[in-house]
């Protein structure tokens, strides 16, 4: 069990709602005055990893700063190529109002050839790279699209 709050969930012993630490009112205003979002995270027991999953609990607290946030999703994984975490990231994506991209997708099988990382994580494969180029530049064409949030 863990003796520090660990998510907004955690800290609740009353309809009261608790505080929030400056660390994460910073990463809050950080999302809150970005024009859009890219997730990218492995997949880890089928889902979402709980780091991630705990940042947006965090960052979902009222106000919200998720909501009409254009969004993208990249994911990198053993064999599923982290499909199922994408797909429960739309999930909760729904309830939070992010409006994700529907393509391009990108999983990225990280363990199978070619290398996709070197030693030091950089990204070496050039598939890889084009597929991200891709979907960047579709997060910013919706961006513009859907306008200021």
């Amino acid at each position: 069990m863990w003796t520090s709050p660990a998510s907004p969930s955690s800290t609740r012993t009353s309809r009261a709602t608790p505080p929030i630490l400056p660390a994460v009112e910073a990463f809050r205003k950080k999302i809150l005055e970005a024009d859009c979002v890219l997730f990218a995270s492995p997949e880890y027991n089928y889902s979402i990893p709980a780091p991630l999953k705990n940042a947006i609990d965090w960052a979902s607290r009222p106000p919200n700063v998720f909501a009409d946030k254009p969004a993208a999703i990249v994911s990198a994984a053993g064999g599923s190529a982290g499909k199922r975490m994408q797909y429960h990231l739309r999930q909760v994506g729904v309830f939070l109002d992010i409006h994700f991209i529907n393509k391009p997708e990108v999983f990225i099988l990280a363990h199978q050839p070619p290398r996709k990382f070197d030693g030091d994580g950089n990204l070496i494969d050039p598939k890889t790279k084009e597929r991200l180029r891709e979907l960047l530049l579709s997060l910013r064409a919706f961006t513009h699209r859907l306008g200021p949030s």
